[in-house]
């Protein structure tokens, strides 16, 4: 199991020194938010912002784009430093080809799915991604309660991946503490996402990142 914390919890103002503190505190992938206004209400971040940020680590950067037409940026993530890029397939018409272009790009696709979203979106493409990422909030804001059902949902995409990509990661992203966080590894998850957890801990990231395993 992997831990991925969200900068979207992060002081903005310190993006640089808010990744090395990560890395020092044993995350294992920096996750990354990337909103356009459109897909999702807040605007965030762009590939410049990665570029400056992978000054300051040598973890793998975990970039999830929450934005409409992806497909436009996925040079740009990867000259930033991306290692993996993950987009929503309810934001383009296109996913197959979202994906293999990711993929020949030389980046780790990965598939987003919605709250709302069956799983039975991603199925004809499960296994040309590396990672699914479960959204258990309804993606825009950090902060927001781990939604009820979410983890049969889980179960359900492990029974998924591991009859069509036991190689595939299952990255949880919302909601996650100490608590909703185990029961999504019981469930089948493979790498949490936490962002509020993380950076309101009252002994600080190394402890979060800790009780997360």
């Amino acid at each position: 199991m992997l831990v991925a914390p969200s900068l979207l919890s992060a002081d903005f103002s310190r993006l640089g020194e808010e990744v090395a503190a990560l890395e020092q505190a044993g995350a294992d992938w920096v996750h990354f938010d990337v909103m356009d206004g459109h897909f999702v209400p807040p605007i965030t971040i762009g590939p410049r912002t990665v570029e400056h940020c992978r000054r300051y680590a040598r973890l793998p950067f975990d970039v999830h784009v929450m934005i409409e037409n992806p497909e436009r940026y996925i040079e740009a993530f990867r000259d930033a430093g991306a290692n993996t890029l993950s987009v929503h397939v309810e934001a383009t018409r296109h996913i197959h080809r979202v994906l293999d272009t990711i993929r020949k790009a030389g980046l780790k696709p990965g598939i987003c799915l919605n709250p709302g979203s069956p799983l039975t979106l991603v199925e004809p493409v499960l296994k040309e991604a590396d990672l699914l990422v479960m959204m258990c909030v309804n993606p825009g804001w950090g902060g927001q309660t781990f939604i009820d059902g979410s983890l049969d949902r889980i179960k359900d995409a492990r029974a998924l991946r591991d009859r069509l990509n036991p190689a595939l990661d299952i990255e949880i992203d919302g909601g996650v503490t100490a608590e909703t966080g185990r029961q999504s590894v019981q469930a089948g998850a493979t790498v949490l996402v936490a962002g509020n957890f993380v950076y309101t801990h009252p002994r600080g990231k190394k402890a979060a990142i800790d009780q997360l395993r």
